[in-house]
């Protein structure tokens, strides 16, 4: 303990003093900090911040001063000479004075972001561990910010920038993925073993699947190798080393002055093994070429015309002998009959050249745009030469860089909006049906329409444009205007003419003055007018004359009318004289009250007549006679020489008189007649003729207000014009009669103001710009191209305006271009055969025979159409390809098979046939065996004849029906023009035509037809309308009294077909109505009464007659309005319910009885009846009676009882009928009408007067017009058919070549279908086919196998063929590509060049150890963060494994290689630990990439789950081994021991398994199968009372306790069987009535 608390107090006072040290270190590394220039250890000079630069001027005549000070250590400041003057910092310094137009002088430049670094780097820290890493590490990016100078971009001091903006962020973080470790594939299968007999070696590899990144674990040995043995032995005394003949790579060419000859190149003996370092010397590495001659340009300024002449040059390579132990041998264990050659010729590299750069394109991005995108130009160079014989690559050949990034000086981007035309014309043609046109008359029609207008796209001009200089802005091309396109169709209507509609004439008025308020003469007029019920409209003529006047004599305008007479108040007594009051009133002819001076005047008398008249009353005995009735309407109108207008008045007896009474009048002096209008039958009218125009009123004009030319002011308002016309008095049916014969107030008038329309021009737009031509020059013998531009009418001229221009679309020949420039090549002849200089040739093998493999080159030029020399761009831009400069060649040598030269082909047979030509062997050669050998040197070539013979092949589906154009003159916008154009008839429809040639090569279309295409005549059905029957007649009146509807109907004919016209809405018997008002009228004719006549007594005796008696009067049926002259017609034509009494009983008084008068009207009965209320009537005395007696009653009265002495009136309205059109409209505005008809409350109709009466007396205020309307308006939808664009124009093909090209042309629509129109076809695009082009492509083979060539192994090539193939367009087609001449695919040099079709590769000897060949790349994998990408770009990778032929070879094997690129459309990759079942408490475990791939890394090592199970303690007792459970358990035939603490503690035999003992180092072994898992279950629930723990298992509690409560089973139920049972006294429970127990059973 003393040794613990001692080590205690030494470490306590250790740390103890690391803190104090630490404290310190930091005082003093703060006070450091704070003082400078110390003087001693108390006093030191501190500074403040330097101020702002001060100056007179701006520039670097600046000043700038701070703050200096002396302070303690304590901190508070001292006197000045406390510190060391010598060490005191400057207060002041020069500085650059920034003003602010410095500002665009000086501005930040800041650098982009550097690659992100983790921090611990930063602060030189350990690095994270890559287990402490979860997703991402933190990182930091730097970059650099500086303020330079915009002139010079040099830099100055950022206190300049900083005086106008702050400094942009020097740091950011960032984030960097975890590190990735490598990542490979499962190995493959064991490989065969390396030898046949004896000890060998078999490996087997996998491959990169992703390298590491982020600074993960390297990749692992990508190869496993071990030995193998076969059952054959070797022999013994055979050689034990196997030779093989091996080639180096091919040395650069060099040419033949340069002394440095290659000595390497000759064959050396070397037996030692080669080094790890030369093997890499010899390696060859992909996309890595060193050029030789450096002092080749790329531009062709720099190039020196004798360049394009080749150089032949010469290479070397090695070539020994190899043992399969790796050593080298002698070259003559390995030399052949054929040794491979040691040198060749080659053309010396010549590095590609290209033209100088074309000047920058113009900018994309011209204007600045709502969006901040840069906009981006290009410049391009094209290519003079092909890189040769490895020479450099072509650099890039087109160059794109960001331009006018910011914008903000650009002018804003010009706005397009759609403009329209004025509208046009409104048309109803086109809403009329097939059948309709044939029916009407198209210039009648009216109503509804459609009108169309144009539309175009302008450029808004800029608002900086004044608004007075702004014109109509020319049209550009329709694509530049983006939304939608306003309407170009809109319905319309044309007014319908309509006749005017007079009422019928009234009654002839009165003889009146022609100015009743200046009367003139005896001369007057009687008038009969009527008024006008419809106005006319859209007609030249008038309205009829509506008054006509009959002259007259003596007119009489106003007359006294007596408007009541009181009774007669007598004198003297009861009868005889008297006197009568009577009201006088003056009134007009039309019975209007008037003041009474009129009538003094018109009566020519100065006072009124009297108010007092005389009188009688009838005494006793007296007769007494009625009042005078009424005159009787005038029997003529006027009078002639065969009639003369008569009227009548009557009065008749009421009492006879009595003996010595006043005798009666005679009969005759009972009617009076008089003769009534007797002038003449003379009718004279006034007859208007119809307007003039309206013109410019002449008074105006003289007082200088004319506008009418003022365009500024019309445009405001019209201005005031003037119309006349004439007036004529007319006599009927005679003709013009002088003015006088009329009267001159009704004469109409003859002029009346008017809006005089205004002068109207007509506006177009200005031309647009001319359509651009082509750019490139003209072939020769081409077609000068044209160009065109158009204007558009935006408003037509009207009246009187200017006139549209002739001109809306021009044409012209675009301006001289030139012609394409003719450049051909020009070969010159091939030069000697070159080979290998005989110094070179003598150095490597020794003297020997100059011959075999060379190269010849020929000269190239451009020679333009003058046949001189020209640059040779020009050949390279127009003259196709580059003629062959080079070729392989042939020097024969002494040994050479000569043969003669080839003879001319045989002659054709046939198209296609075989033709052929020979050669024979010379000289020594046909002697040699060798020669003679046809397989190596054939005699006769056979080649197929040429074939001009094409077949032509339908090949696709036919094309859409196509109608042909009608181009119709005049018209650029063809869809206004087109708009009635057909739909259907006769077109025609096109199919592609392939072109082939006898050897099923696809050419030219034109060698088989002119077109391409089979053409055949198809047809579109003509829609067909719905058609109608014609109208029916109209059916009768539905009402025989009063108004009501008829109707008529259309039925169907024929339905819609083909996309016609649909049918209306029909019935269910397939019919359209259409229903108008009728009206009958209910009393055409009336019953017309004559007077009574006299009362007929039948006396008995000669007395006068007094008492009852009879009478009648004579009743016509005639009809209404002619009662007063009318003829009679039959009776059955009047109501019978109406006629009246034809007669009557009667009484005449005697004398002495009371003569009361005739009754009164009843009165009326208030509205509505009441039968509370009573009518009466009333009547006076005419004759008193004597004095005995009395008279009758003067009053009567009788309740209003409803439909029987009181009636109510009230409106009835028809249904309304359809709406009505005019007789000539399609559609458009109409009326509905309805009548209007009056009915008694007894159901009768009566005259409409009688409601027009009840309701005036009901509501005074409103009249008819204002309680019903009878005619409203409506609008029938117009039919519009849908409308469409014309067709576009055929786009161009979509594919250049083969046969899935396709034109395509479109319409849209312009108004769709409408109510009833034709709806809009279906087929709204069309397609054709274009014409088969072959297709020529070049085609790259598969590589080949690695040839070495004239050795076994060692340095070789891969090689694949470039070649021209002809095909249909679709490589998986059933006609595959056919290999066709080069000179169809272009230039084979530029696609060489850009091609690889040659690698180096290796022929590994048997022995070397090698590289296996690249794997495939792998799947394109993302770098993601939490399953989302942490990049756009993925990586690939593919590798290279070692491979160990010979053991004795592995220290000079070469390492195993990897490479990566990027790739696009990568996914994201998981890793997970899989794992499989234990099995003797093993498993395997491995990863897995998240796409089922096993792979190794990738997976967290930390998280690996084990692989072995162990049990703690160990199972180390006899006959235990570990448990599935983790636990030591016993083997099979023993039971565990277990120890106090649950451990096992030993293992005892079973009892009764003697026979089964257990060896424990049989059942312990490491190869004893373990048991099964269901051994194992059952072994670990077995009667054992105790677990593996040494505790005991539950079951034994649950047995222990299950017994327990058995054995108190038992004890109870014993219990309750051996005690009897007592006898209880206890009465038994009392029983349930029977009632309620009784359940219905029948034994109960």
């Amino acid at each position: 303990m003393i040794l613990k608390d001692d080590t205690g107090v030494v470490g306590w006072t250790w740390r103890f003093g690391n803190y104090l040290l630490l404290f310190v270190s930091l005082t003093a590394v703060q006070v450091h900090s704070d003082l400078e220039f110390t003087k001693d250890k108390h006093y030191s000079w501190k500074t403040g911040q330097w101020g702002r630069c001060m100056g007179e001027e701006c520039g670097s005549g600046g000043v700038q001063m701070r703050t200096v000070w002396c302070i303690h250590s304590e901190g508070w400041t001292t006197h000045h000479s406390n510190c060391r003057h010598a060490d005191k910092p400057e207060s002041q310094r020069h500085c650059f004075k920034v003003c602010e137009w410095h500002q665009d002088l000086f501005e930040w430049e800041v650098s982009e972001w550097g690659p992100c670094v983790l921090v611990p780097f930063l602060s030189n820290e350990l690095r994270l561990r890559a287990s402490s890493c979860i997703t991402a590490q933190h990182g930091i990016q730097r970059r650099r910010v500086q303020c330079v100078r915009t002139s010079n971009r040099t830099v100055v001091t950022d206190r300049i920038c900083e005086f106008f903006s702050h400094r942009s962020a020097l740091e950011q973080a960032c984030l960097i993925p975890c590190p990735h470790d490598c990542v490979v594939s499962d190995f493959s299968a064991w490989s065969g073993c390396s030898k046949t007999c004896g000890v060998g070696l078999q490996h087997q590899t996998r491959v990169v699947l992703a390298t590491p990144m982020y600074g993960g674990a390297n990749c692992p040995n990508l190869t496993q190798t071990r030995t193998c043995s076969n059952p054959v032995p070797c022999p013994v005394g055979e050689n034990e080393y196997e030779y093989s003949l091996k080639v180096g790579p091919w040395s650069e060419c060099r040419l033949p002055q340069h002394k440095g000859l290659w000595l390497s190149g000759r064959t050396m003996l070397d037996f030692s093994v080669t080094s790890g370092s030369e093997k890499e010397k010899n390696a060859v590495k992909r996309h890595i070429q060193t050029a030789l001659h450096n002092h080749h340009q790329h531009h062709l300024h720099h190039h020196n015309p004798k360049a394009w002449d080749l150089e032949i040059g010469y290479q070397t390579r090695q070539v020994r002998c190899t043992r399969s132990d790796g050593r080298n041998a002698m070259l003559s264990l390995c030399t052949q009959d054929n040794s491979p050659g040691t040198f060749q010729s080659c053309i010396m590299p010549k590095d590609c050249e290209t033209s100088d750069w074309s000047p920058w394109s113009p900018c994309s991005k011209t204007c600045r745009a709502a969006d901040l995108s840069p906009g981006y130009r290009f410049r391009t160079r094209s290519r003079i030469q092909a890189p040769i014989g490895g020479g450099k690559e072509c650099p890039a050949l087109e160059e794109k860089e960001a331009c006018n990034i910011i914008g903000d000086l650009l002018p804003h981007c010009p706005r397009y909006v759609w403009k329209s035309t004025d509208w046009g014309d409104c048309r109803v043609a086109p809403l009329l049906s097939q059948q309709d046109r044939r029916l009407n008359n198209i210039s009648a029609l009216c109503g509804g329409g459609v009108q169309t207008r144009e539309t175009y796209c302008i450029q808004v001009p800029d608002d900086s444009i004044p608004p007075h200089r702004k014109e109509v802005s020319r049209p550009v091309n329709r694509k530049l205007c983006a939304g939608d396109m306003p309407a170009a169709v809109q319905p319309c209507s044309i007014p319908c003419p309509e006749q005017c509609s007079p009422t019928p004439w009234s009654s002839w008025g009165a003889c009146v003055h022609d100015n009743c308020m200046e009367p003139q003469g005896r001369k007057g007029f009687r008038q009969r007018w009527r008024q006008v019920l419809v106005e006319a409209a859209g007609v030249s003529d008038s309205c009829p004359h509506l008054l006509e006047s009959m002259p007259c004599e003596d007119p009489v305008c106003f007359q006294w009318h007596v408007a009541s007479e009181g009774a007669c108040a007598t004198t003297q007594g009861a009868c005889g004289p008297g006197t009568a009051n009577q009201t006088i009133v003056c009134v007009s002819t039309k019975g209007r009250r008037v003041p009474g001076e009129l009538c003094v005047v018109a009566e020519e008398e100065d006072e009124p007549p009297p108010t007092e008249v005389a009188c009688e009353v009838a005494c006793a005995g007296d007769c007494v006679v009625d009042s005078w009735s009424r005159w009787s309407p005038c029997s003529h109108s006027c009078s002639s020489k065969t009639t003369e207008g008569k009227q009548s008045r009557t009065r008749t007896i009421l009492a006879l008189p009595g003996e010595g009474g006043k005798a009666c009048p005679a009969a005759t002096a009972l009617e009076e007649w008089r003769s009534c209008n007797d002038h003449p039958c003379i009718v004279f009218y006034w007859e208007a003729s119809p307007w003039e125009p309206c013109v410019e009123d002449p008074s105006a004009s003289a007082n200088g207000t004319s506008q009418w030319n003022s365009t500024a002011l019309c445009a405001a308002a019209a201005a005031a014009g003037t119309q006349t016309r004439t007036a004529t008095c007319m006599k009927m049916n005679i003709g013009p009669v002088i003015p006088k014969r009329c009267p001159d107030s009704a004469r109409p008038d003859t002029d009346r103001p008017c809006l005089l329309p205004c002068k109207t021009d007509c506006r177009v737009t200005p031309f647009s710009e001319w359509t651009a031509c082509p750019s490139t020059c003209l072939p020769v013998n081409a077609t000068m191209p044209t160009q065109s531009r158009y204007r558009t009418i935006i408003q037509r001229s009207a009246n009187g305006g200017q006139e549209c221009p002739d001109t809306l679309y021009e044409e012209r020949d675009c301006e001289a271009l030139p012609v394409c420039p003719s450049f051909r090549w020009r070969t010159h002849k091939w030069h000697p055969c070159t080979l290998v200089p005989d110094a070179v040739r003598q150095g490597i093998t020794g003297p020997g025979e100059a011959c075999g493999k060379g190269l010849e080159v020929r000269g190239v030029s451009c020679v333009g159409e003058d046949e001189e020399p020209v640059a040779i761009g020009g050949c390279l831009r127009w003259a196709g390809a580059m003629p062959q400069r080079f070729r392989p060649c042939w020097v024969p040598c002494k040994d050479d098979c000569a043969f003669s030269s080839w003879s001319k082909f045989s002659e054709c047979t046939g198209c296609g046939g075989p033709r052929s030509r020979k050669r024979t062997l010379t000289g020594r050669s046909r002697k040699r065996p060798r020669c003679q050998r046809e397989d190596l040197f054939p005699l006769v070539e056979t080649e197929e004849c040429p074939c001009d013979a094409y077949v032509s092949q339908p090949y696709g589906n036919w094309s859409s029906c196509i109608l042909h154009d009608v181009p119709v003159a005049g018209s650029r916008h063809g869809w206004q023009a087109r708009r009635d154009a057909k739909e259907c008839g006769q077109g025609l429809r096109f199919r592609a035509v392939a072109c082939m040639d006898q050897g099923g090569h696809l050419v030219r279309p034109d060698l088989c037809s002119e077109s391409g295409f089979v053409e055949e005549d198809c047809h579109i059905p003509c829609p067909l309308d719905c058609k109608l029957s014609d109208w029916s007649p109209w059916s009768p009146c539905s009402t025989s009294c009063g108004s009501g509807l008829k109707v008529r109907s259309k039925w169907l004919r024929e339905k819609p077909f083909n996309g016609g016209r649909p049918c209306p809405k029909l019935d269910l018997k397939n019919q359209v109505y259409e229903a108008v008002p009728c009206h009958n009228e209910c009393s055409e004719h009336v019953w017309v009464t004559e007077a009574w006549s006299v009362c007929t007594i039948n006396a008995v005796d000669e007395l006068p007659a007094c008492g009852e008696g009879v009478q009648s009067r004579k009743i016509r049926c005639v009809s209404r309005g002619s009662e007063g002259h009318a003829a009679s017609v039959n009776d059955t034509l009047c109501d019978p319910e109406e006629m009246p009494f034809r007669g009557q009983t009667c009484f005449l008084p005697c004398s002495s009885e009371c003569v009361m008068s005739h009754w009164g009207p009843w009165s009326e009965c208030p509205t509505p009846c009441n039968q509370d209320t009573v009518r009466k009537r009333t009547r006076h005395m005419l004759r008193p009676p004597v004095s005995d007696q009395t008279c009758p009653e003067d009053v009567q009265t009788e309740p209003c009882v409803l439909n029987a002495t009181c009636f109510t009136y009230q409106y009835n309205v028809s249904n309304w009928s359809t709406c009505q059109l005019s007789e000539n409209a399609v559609c458009g505005k109409g009326t509905r009408a309805r009548f209007l008809d009056c009915s008694r409350s007894d159901g009768k109709m009566v005259e409409l007067s009688m409601c027009e009466e009840a309701s005036a007396r009901f509501s005074p205020v409103q009249g008819l017009e204002n309680l019903l309307e009878l005619i409203v308006s409506c609008v029938v939808e117009c039919p519009i058919n849908c409308i469409l664009s014309e067709w576009s124009a055929w786009t161009e093909c979509s594919h250049t070549c083969g046969n899935q090209g396709q034109m395509v042309r479109a319409r849209n629509v312009l108004q769709p279908a409408h109510e009833e129109g034709r709806p809009c076809p279906f087929q709204l695009s069309q397609t054709k086919p274009c014409p088969i082009r072959p297709c020529y492509t070049w085609h790259l083979g598969e590589w080949s196998l690695c040839r070495v060539e004239g050795a076994e192994c060692g340095e070789g090539v891969r090689e694949r063929n470039l070649s021209c193939m002809v095909h249909w367009g679709d490589w998986l087609d059933a006609s595959s590509p056919k290999p066709v001449d080069d000179e169809w695919c272009g230039d084979r040099l530029s696609k060489e060049s850009e091609q690889e079709l040659q690698l180096p590769c290796f022929v590994p000897c048997p022995g070397d150890c090698h590289l296996t060949e690249w794997s495939s790349w792998s799947s394109c994998q993302l770098t993601c963060l939490e399953g989302r990408s942490f990049e756009t770009v993925g990586r690939q990778a593919r590798s290279r494994a070692v491979v160990v032929q010979v053991v004795e070879n592995q220290e000079s094997c070469p390492h195993q290689v990897f490479e990566t690129r990027s790739c696009k459309g990568g996914k994201c990759h998981s890793y997970e630990w899989r794992t499989s079942g234990w099995r003797d408490n093993e498993r395997s475990v491995w990863c897995q990439r998240s796409d089922g791939v096993n792979v190794t890394g990738g997976c967290f090592p930390q998280n690996r789950p084990t692989t072995v199970r162990h049990c703690q303690p160990l199972c180390t007792k006899p006959f235990s081994h570990c448990t599935q459970s983790g636990v030591c358990g016993c083997e099979k035939g023993y039971t565990e021991v277990m120890t106090t603490h649950g451990f096992l503690d030993y293992c005892t035999k079973t009892p009764g398994a003697a026979n089964k003992k257990a060896d424990v180092k049989t059942n312990s072994g490491r190869l004893k199968p373990g048991p099964s898992q269901i051994q194992d279950f059952f072994g670990e629930w077995s009667l054992r009372p105790v677990g593996p723990d040494g505790r005991i298992k539950l079951w034994v509690y649950g047995v222990t306790a299950g017994g327990f409560l058995l054995i108190l089973l038992i004890i109870s139920v014993s219990f309750l069987f051996c005690n009897p049972p007592k006898q209880t006294k206890s009465s038994s429970p009392p029983q349930k009535p029977l009632t309620l127990a009784y359940d219905g059973d029948v034994d109960m």
